[in-house]
């Protein structure tokens, strides 16, 4: 029998192929286009999500990671018929247990909350080239759109197609003007959505009608002095520190965690922190109530001595009780469920943040 793909037989498993089809391309960021995600792109011109100039103070592993784009996005507004995209990844290498397209773009269609999600691409196996048609028979008028960029690959260079003769236009103002910033692990970073857009980070921001800044780095977000000076430095809505997973046990994290915090609150006394415990809490593991009260302490310490800008999201409730165990995909990090879940809890507490501040 002749070998076939799942793709042969059933269309639905097709990309959409560029094809044939004229296009004009424009590089991103150009022009009126929002880049977010990126805080030193202006100064670095390049996708990373860290300084080019502190990588060399950091690990060898943030050194690395800090080049996978999680949380990037670009924003514009067009009336295009066409939307496509061209890119080039850095590497072709495949997560055993993630599926491509949350290494892919995303986009959806329209603006916070009414977002719609438009399409998704991925690459060929061992591929590091993306051609990808996102919108060929979209509604008629401008329409705002916004592109995820993928969590666990860097970017060398990515091209918006368009149809010849339309133009990119400035996307529509956001309701938070400044971003939200996440620090923490591999569940920060996005590990393991089927898509960027389905990242706890991502929900929470399109539902805040935010930007963001995702700092979640897979098994190297150690609280380090380091990191706590570059976030210090930013502008931010809100801090959403979420770094329990990669603490390599709970006397590190004591170690850690309140000086972290305290050296954001020196630096930005009225910025909103929200404090997050781990979702995949089990009851039975003395560390894992031990993480638990070292965060709830940093933060009870931070109310008794006035703090009015601090909060605290219990992560036990997070993947809730019903059909818990479907929230993982290896009992540690969320699958689209498990993350959808982990925004719905943790989204209150930042939308009272914003509130309150």
């Amino acid at each position: 029998m002749a070998k076939k793909s799942l793709s042969d037989i059933d269309r639905n498993f097709q990309n959409k192929e560029i094809g044939g089809r004229e296009l004009e391309f424009h590089a991103i960021p150009s022009g009126p286009m929002e880049l977010g995600g990126f805080a030193w792109y202006e100064q670095d011109k390049v996708f990373c999500r860290l300084p080019r100039e502190a990588l060399p103070k950091l690990r060898k592993d943030l050194q690395f990671l800090a080049w996978h784009t999680s949380g990037g996005t670009v924003r514009f507004r067009t009336d295009a018929p066409t939307v496509a995209l061209s890119a080039e990844l850095d590497s072709s290498e495949d997560m055993n247990h993630m599926p491509r397209t949350g290494s892919g773009f995303e986009l959806h269609r329209g603006r916070g909350a009414d977002m719609k999600f438009v399409s998704c691409s991925t690459y060929p196996s061992g591929g590091k080239t993306i051609e990808a048609l996102f919108d060929s028979e979209p509604p008629e008028g401008t329409r705002d759109y916004t592109l995820y960029f993928p969590l666990y690959r860097g970017v060398n260079s990515v091209r918006l197609g368009l149809t010849p003769g339309y133009t990119v236009q400035a996307p529509s103002p956001r309701t938070v003007s400044k971003p939200l910033l996440f620090y923490g692990s591999s569940i920060t970073q996005g590990g393991c959505a089927s898509k960027p857009a389905n990242a706890y980070t991502a929900f929470i921001a399109r539902w805040l009608d935010a930007n963001f800044i995702n700092l979640g780095f897979s098994g190297s977000a150690k609280g380090e002095p380091a990191m706590a000076e570059l976030i210090a430095s930013l502008e931010m809505s809100a801090f959403i520190m979420d770094y329990d997973h990669n603490a390599k046990n709970p006397e590190f994290l004591r170690e850690t965690h309140p000086p972290f915090f305290r050296m954001i609150r020196d630096a930005q006394p009225n910025l909103p922190v929200v404090f997050v415990t781990r979702p995949d809490y089990y009851a039975d593991r003395e560390s894992d109530r031990q993480r638990w009260d070292i965060i709830h302490e940093t933060y009870q310490t931070a109310l008794d001595a006035g703090d009015k800008h601090v909060y605290f999201v219990d992560g036990r409730t997070l993947f809730g009780d019903d059909n818990r165990d479907a929230c993982t995909v290896d009992g540690c990090h969320p699958n689209d469920l498990g993350f959808y879940r982990m925004a719905k809890g943790i989204e209150p507490a930042v939308r009272e943040a914003l509130h309150n501040r």
